[in-house]
């Protein structure tokens, strides 16, 4: 936890600030640690340890701004670093534009840190020799099938912790503590060609008593060797799935084109988005940041500002952009958030209502026929346009049954014109992600081969 020693020191860097000129000003005391065990074949490879902290200050000087951050956090040393600091913004340019969140904007409720249940005192108990023990159980040992032998596994176990800790001149003080156990691993194969194929799976839970990663490894493996001898696939039009593990690269597009410096800057392809109903009827994305005890719930943002339960779209039309102080005014908008921080795509089925825990087998069954995608391999978007190239991994399925895999394939198309053709969305987006997507679905989507 932050001791009372570091929270006294940042509302003291806060008077400093005021008593070397500045009007207004805000600051971030950030600290995190993590330890980490890497395994290789069932066999420790490295350990590492990382503890950090830092400090960051806004400072509203005359009419101008500026930030700064600095991880040394001696008491004389930071007098003078502000000190300085303030003297660079008065050589700054004036921004009326930027200034502190309205009061009645910030969080009022982040008092302990712990209000949200996603810290577990437990990591304070960890040891050296318990995390190296967890690691080597998560492995899995060397094996082989038919027609297939493991080549290496490499796998990462690890705990963190992180506390933010906020304080503005307007009287904003707000603490969010977080701890993160986590394991991923990579397993590769070869085949009796020699060709080989890797895969992933990872978990995570901010708390140790419900952290189970013992089936990491054996998914990872059935991953890879499900990957044996792909196929290419006609160049077509195709119904896609796209595994919940990987959706939210269809979303995160439009979270980045509904953000405040992309719309200010003309590069989003949802300007004057707002009131339009540019998605499909059905369709709804909410920002769920206050869900205790899932991981990257947050009462307040890097602002301060406190964090709601909103629509981002609702039915199909687009709500709102996230407008953080300065970008809202730039723009002659009200602010909102910085940031979607748990965004949330709700279950859609154009036949009614989702069956809970609708997942892939279900949507494979409702799509027929179509390519299963698992993974993606580069490619890009184009943020003004919506315009986008992906490669793909994952597998051509016929009648809701996997047939075979398929790879070096690319899918293209628009993001707009992808969402009116939403098939479906599912019911199964795990919660260790900071994303909740789900299973989705989409028919009529370009591939090439």
């Amino acid at each position: 936890m932050l001791s009372q020693e570091e929270k006294t020191l940042a509302r003291e860097c806060l008077e400093m600030a005021l008593e070397c000129g500045a009007q207004k000003a805000r600051v971030s005391f950030n600290k995190s640690s993590m330890d980490m065990v890497a395994t290789l074949n069932g066999e420790v490879d490295k350990v590492t340890s990382c503890l950090d902290s830092s400090l960051e200050i806004c400072l509203f000087v005359d009419g101008r701004f500026g930030s700064f951050s600095t991880n040394r956090t001696e008491k004389e040393s930071l007098r003078g670093f502000i000190s300085r600091a303030v003297r660079t913004v008065r050589m700054l340019a004036p921004d009326p534009c930027r200034d502190l969140p309205a009061p009645e904007r910030v969080a009022k409720n982040a008092v302990t840190g712990r209000e949200l249940e996603i810290y577990d005192p437990a990591i304070l108990e960890m040891t050296a020799e318990r995390r190296r023990q967890m690691a080597l159980d998560a492995a899995v040992a060397s094996s082989e099938g038919k027609g297939w032998k493991t080549v290496s596994e490499e796998g990462e176990y690890s705990d963190s912790c992180e506390l933010s800790y906020i304080v503005d001149s307007q009287g904003l003080e707000a603490l969010q503590c977080e701890t993160c156990f986590d394991y991923g691993v990579e397993t590769t194969i070869e085949d009796s060609s020699g060709d080989k194929y890797s895969a992933y799976w990872w978990t995570s839970s901010p708390f140790l008593s419900k952290f189970d990663a013992s089936t990491c490894g054996k998914t990872a493996l059935e991953r890879a060797v499900a990957k044996i001898h792909p196929k290419r696939v006609r160049s077509g039009k195709y119904n896609m799935v796209v595994f919940e593990d990987v959706a939210s690269k269809m979303v995160s597009p439009i979270l980045n084109a509904l953000g405040g410096y992309s719309v200010q800057q003309n590069n989003s392809f949802l300007l004057d988005s707002i009131g339009k109903q540019l998605f499909p009827k059905g369709m709804n994305l909410v920002d769920r940041p206050h869900i205790k005890g899932n991981t990257g719930s947050r009462l307040f943002d890097s602002e301060g500002v406190a964090t709601k339960e909103h629509d981002i779209i609702r039915e199909g039309v687009v709500q709102e952009f996230f407008l953080n102080t300065f970008t809202a005014a730039k723009l002659g908008m009200e602010p909102t958030v910085e940031s979607a921080i748990r965004p949330a795509l709700l279950p859609f089925s154009p036949a009614g209502p989702v069956p809970a825990g609708m997942g892939v087998d279900e949507i494979l069954k409702l799509c027929g026929k179509g390519i299963f995608v698992t993974d993606f391999n580069g490619g890009n978007s184009n943020s003004a346009t919506g315009d986008f190239s992906y490669g793909i991994e994952g597998f051509w399925f016929e009648d809701g049954k996997i047939l075979k895999p398929v790879s070096e394939m690319l899918v293209t198309g628009n993001f707009i014109t992808l969402w009116n053709n939403l098939l479906a969305a599912g019911d199964d987006s795990r919660q260790c992600k900071s994303k909740l997507i789900p299973t989705i679905a989409f028919k009529d989507v370009d591939f090439s081969g």
